[in-house]
């Protein structure tokens, strides 16, 4: 199994924001597992931790969505602004033994 957190370093006062906007883009996601903000370390991040059976299905669910115009469209609009938001981010991928 394989889990990935995609970090986000939020602008200050936008970390709820986001992580928000998250919840409501990804509402039905299969992969999604968590939406988490920072209780203690770094100020500001929202992680989104999806998983997947393998490396191989991380990679099948970004081109489902590059295969399904319609579904990339309405995604867009939905996260239109996002950007604004944050400041950096980053991926970590693990294996789960």
């Amino acid at each position: 199994m394989i889990i990935v957190h995609d970090i986000f370093v939020c602008k200050p006062g936008n970390a709820s924001k986001l992580a928000k906007l998250f919840k409501e883009v990804m509402t039905g996601n299969e992969e999604l597992v968590n939406i988490m903000t920072d209780a203690t370390g770094q100020f500001n991040r929202v992680i989104v931790v999806t998983k997947y059976e393998n490396l191989t299905g991380y990679e099948k669910s970004w081109e489902k969505y590059q295969k399904d115009p319609e579904a990339m469209k309405k995604m867009t609009e939905k996260m239109s602004g996002y950007t604004e938001m944050y400041l950096t981010g980053s991926r970590e991928i693990f294996q789960v033994w």
